[in-house]
């Protein structure tokens, strides 16, 4: 489902067995939905009573899950309240970067995705892969010892990066967009020098895996988050699997072109929607049109005064995304269309242009059902995104004994 991943313990994943199953099964729907009956779990997992209350039992003496009293109004139940049962919060944890163009950012978070650490450096990124994997290593290393996790419950690393990725070999397709990053591999830097199993993935990828795994398109199966920040790209999940394309590279909505005759682009075509819908150049525009500096943090605060050019700069650049969205709403039909990254702190007059467009640019069958709505996860979807890739793979690596089932805290 992901584009590439570097991971020392692979070989030795254990063979999967009826008794791993059901370990795995249940796992599996626990990481689904937060808290389940143990009727529930029997007509999820597809298992027998008696081996689901087995399975349970085992997985609760391990400190792997829990059993609590459901907290539902006693009002809306009668006789005793069902066991609810759910993940031990300190089974697990994960480690999730976010290497953006102007930012180095990780974050810890528990095996729900509970962010236990956040942190991030300000650095420009594009021409500097040395010391922007350097950064990453000294957050993850502070992260660790803040933290007090034990080492032997992070189950891995997840790396969102702004730029498009290879999934066939783990290389960045960086040209025009991080110069400095063309052919590299970081996941297998980061493995190398941290140890943790690592699994790369492009930043608008990881927003919608967020986004659906903890934000507004929980239980949505057809959604297309865009990030609208320094880069331009989507996410795409269509029945419920992501689309990355032949090599991975699928989703680079910045380089649609919606004005052949505009400026060029860093990527070398002409008109790009990065060129007329990123905050860089929204800034530069005002800076143009104004005769005076105006940068991309002035832009926010120009938004909330109200100022009528920047609105309308504004405006004009959610229509250029609606109709760069039009195109990808008739060929995926999605229910769901979720807008983060920077750009979406101007609210309305990003998104009910856009709408507007979409409306004006697909069949109404298309757009009748189709909700345009803001990111419920802000600027961290993009690091969320990455620790829940790592959290993916929480009912194999737990069920199947990769983490010891072994209590005990957080360290």
């Amino acid at each position: 489902m992901h584009p590439t991943a570097t991971d020392p313990q692979a070989a030795a994943e254990t063979p999967i067995n009826l008794h791993n199953l059901g370990r795995v099964r249940v796992l599996q729907a626990l990481t689904d939905t937060p808290r389940l009956s143990r009727s529930e779990l029997v007509r999820r997992t597809g298992l027998a009573r008696a081996t689901v209350g087995s399975v349970v039992y085992e997985l609760t003496a391990a400190g792997l899950v829990r059993e609590s009293a459901d907290a539902a109004p006693s009002g809306q139940r009668t006789g005793r309240p069902p066991q609810m049962v759910s993940l031990e919060p300190d089974a697990a944890y994960a480690i999730g970067l976010d290497v953006g163009h102007d930012h180095v950012r990780a974050i810890v978070t528990d095996v729900v995705g509970t962010s236990r650490w956040d942190r991030s450096e300000a650095m420009a990124v594009d021409d500097d892969p040395e010391g922007a994997l350097d950064a990453a290593v000294r957050l993850i290393t502070t992260a660790i010892a803040d933290t007090a996790v034990a080492p032997q419950k992070i189950l891995g690393l997840g790396l969102g990066i702004a730029c498009p990725v290879d999934k066939t070999t783990g290389a960045l397709r960086a040209e025009g967009i991080m110069p400095g990053w063309v052919g590299t591999r970081p996941a297998d830097n980061l493995a190398a020098r941290t140890g943790l199993p690592t699994q790369l993935i492009n930043d608008a990828n990881a927003g919608v895996l967020a986004e659906r795994r903890f934000g507004a398109a929980r239980d949505c199966a057809n959604v297309v988050y865009v990030r609208l920040a320094a880069g331009i790209g989507a996410g795409m999940v269509n029945d419920g699997r992501m689309l990355l394309g032949h090599l991975g590279l699928a989703g680079e909505l910045g380089h649609v072109i919606v004005q052949p005759n505009g400026a060029v682009c860093r990527c070398g075509s002409r008109g790009c929607l990065e060129t007329v819908a990123s905050p860089a150049a929204i800034a530069g525009l005002l800076a143009r049109s104004w005769g005076q500096p105006v940068g991309t943090a002035d832009v926010a605060e120009l938004l909330r005064k109200g100022d009528r050019g920047t609105l309308r700069v504004v405006e004009d650049a959610g229509e250029a995304v609606g109709r760069a969205l039009s195109t990808v709403v008739s060929l995926l039909n999605p229910e769901l269309v979720v807008i983060g990254g920077d750009l979406v702190e101007a609210g309305e007059a990003l998104l009910e242009p856009m709408r507007r467009t979409l409306r004006r640019g697909t069949m109404g069958s298309l757009h009748q059902r189709l909700r345009v709505v803001p990111s419920a996860l802000g600027d961290s979807a993009g690091v969320r995104g990455a620790a829940a890739l790592v959290l993916e793979r929480v009912p194999e690596r737990l069920g199947l004994g990769l983490v010891p089932l072994a209590r005990g805290g957080a360290g």
